[in-house]
């Protein structure tokens, strides 16, 4: 039995809306995987400005003039 030049395009757009719909499930997993990774980074970069918020309240101030340009300047 020969196909038909409507049936051979049907066929032929089933496989590629099928090839499409694969590449559109990965590209939402990895959006997904990526919004997870970016998450965790956040909470590290939040976890580290606290931990480096506490050091430095435990650092004496050595400059009592404060953050003050040197006269060469």
């Amino acid at each position: 039995m020969t196909e038909t030049p409507t049936e051979a395009r049907l066929e032929d757009l089933e496989i590629r809306f099928a090839h499409q719909e694969a590449a559109l499930e990965e590209l939402t997993l990895d959006r997904l995987a990526q919004a997870r990774r970016i998450e965790q980074l956040e909470d590290k970069i939040e976890q580290l400005e606290r931990t480096l918020r506490a050091m430095e309240a435990n650092v004496p101030d050595t400059n009592p003039v404060g953050n003050e340009r040197p006269p060469h300047y």
